[in-house]
């Protein structure tokens, strides 16, 4: 075996232990946990406990707004705010139908496109303002743990937004 494919196996092998013996030495909260800094937005990390059933959801995007609109229009999907509420209700919906809310939901990941008609940037506080109004609040007061990525393009032209999200049943 050449020494290159047997250093990677080496490390891959390392690598795929190293879970189990930090599991072994972490005791799994009794419930779900959300961690990190009181001030922020979202939690830096979520401690889920063990044996707990998931609901992932595959990445949601809006529904359009003006399915007259024609494609390339504001009109058809909305800015990227529009965008996320509308991405935001379809994820409700589908939580709603495993018997599950957003208060449920532990993990956001979301990619955002530059805007063109915001000069080419990237609306993060479009987005932003959308998630306070479905998390961090006094309605649903989950922060969740999220990663919001900028990418070159989703695979329509006039979306600005996907979101996938992950939510955990809570213990009965």
């Amino acid at each position: 075996m050449p020494r290159s494919t047997a250093r990677l196996l080496a490390t891959s092998f390392a690598f795929l232990a190293i879970p189990a013996v930090a599991s072994a030495q972490a005791t799994p909260p009794s419930q779900v946990n959300f961690l990190g800094a009181p001030s922020s937005p979202i939690s830096a990390s979520v401690a889920i406990p063990a044996g707990a059933a998931w609901v992932w959801t595959s990445g949601t995007v809006p529904t359009p707004i003006d399915a007259n609109a024609p494609a390339g229009s504001r009109a058809r999907y909305g800015d990227t705010k529009t965008q996320a509420i509308s991405a935001l209700k379809v994820i409700e919906g589908r939580l709603k139908d495993r018997g599950l809310t957003l208060k449920d939901v532990v993990y956001l990941r979301v990619y955002l496109v530059a805007d063109k008609e915001k000069g080419g940037a990237v609306d993060f506080s479009g987005w932003n303002e959308a998630y306070g109004m479905y998390f961090n609040n006094s309605a649903n007061p989950t922060k969740v743990a999220r990663s919001t990525i900028a990418i070159a393009a989703l695979g329509i032209p006039d979306l600005l937004i996907e979101i996938e999200a992950f939510a955990v049943y809570p213990k009965s």
